[in-house]
């Protein structure tokens, strides 16, 4: 019964990993673009959810939303302001362009939040729940079942509605688009704004369980590329299916061996499979 529940728990925690995952795969899918700024926003929408929470005292619901909707509205400034920009320029300035701003808004949020450990106060998700006989975490099922849900809404997003049928022929041919009358800045935009929108509410997510500093963006940051590369660069359904993969087998590697060891095990198997398939599970070659 431990075991199972060692099980549940890993597999929730790997369905925020695919959330927070799934932004970075949409950039890399659509527009070529490698963000390592992305853990930053993870961490800016667990600060968001702080700041909400404190002022106001209000619920998961509400700082969720402020989480997503803050951090839209900075994914498509960012764009904008730097982005579209550094993307005519090498492939050096790209990385460097969003290495930079990741250094910016981490050391950002030491000046304004200090490098403190911060937790959130109780929420209504506070408690446990049994479920035959299995102990879960209220606010880790929630934030599970909620990442799981929103992963698989952002993939139907893209294959089922018109807005994700421009998005992906902007990002198969940019000028062809233009010629059919999409707007391709407009589209990548709304995809960086996707993109940091996945990233705050996985960080609210996890800032409902776990605590958190301005440093954590670069775990998350570092977990988000395993995720992404195992899965298939380009591919939702792949970001999901690698995202639980990675939380169970850091789930189980804890339980056998010890949190020590978690994220060793993950990143070598994570080396064996790019040895044997470095597309990915759902990439192509």
């Amino acid at each position: 019964m431990i075991l199972l529940q060692v099980i549940v728990g890993g597999l929730l925690l790997g369905a925020v990993y695919a959330l927070l995952s799934s932004g970075l795969t949409l950039i890399w899918g659509m527009m070529n673009f490698i963000n390592f700024a992305h853990g930053e926003f993870v961490m800016i929408g667990m600060y968001v959810a702080f700041v909400i929470v404190v002022a106001l005292g209000v619920g998961p619901g509400i700082f969720g939303l402020a989480a997503a909707i803050g951090l839209f509205i900075l994914g498509v400034a960012i764009y904008f302001a730097l982005i579209r920009a550094v993307m005519r320029g090498p492939m050096l300035a790209q990385i460097l362009s969003t290495f930079g701003l990741a250094l910016l808004l981490r050391y950002t949020a030491f000046w304004i939040f200090t490098p403190n450990f911060r937790t959130l106060p109780q929420t209504s998700l506070t408690g446990t729940i049994n479920l035959g006989g299995i102990l879960l975490n209220v606010a880790q099922l929630a934030a599970g079942l909620v990442a799981a849900a929103l992963t698989l809404a952002l993939h139907l997003l893209l294959t089922r509605t018109a807005i994700g049928s421009q998005l992906l022929a902007v990002a198969e041919d940019r000028q062809a688009a233009m010629l059919m009358g999409i707007r391709p800045d407009r589209m990548q935009a709304l995809a960086w704004g996707l993109s940091a929108a996945s990233a705050g509410i996985a960080g609210a997510l996890m800032a409902i369980s776990y605590p958190f500093s301005p440093a954590v963006g670069e775990t998350f940051a570092l977990t988000a590329f395993v995720v992404v590369t195992l899965g298939g660069f380009g591919s939702v359904p792949g970001a999901l299916l690698a995202g639980l993969l990675v939380g169970l087998i850091q789930a189980l590697s804890a339980y056998y061996f010890g949190p020590v060891y978690k994220d060793v095990i993950v990143y070598g198997l994570f080396v064996a499979l790019l040895w044997l398939r470095p597309q990915g599970l759902l990439g192509t070659a």
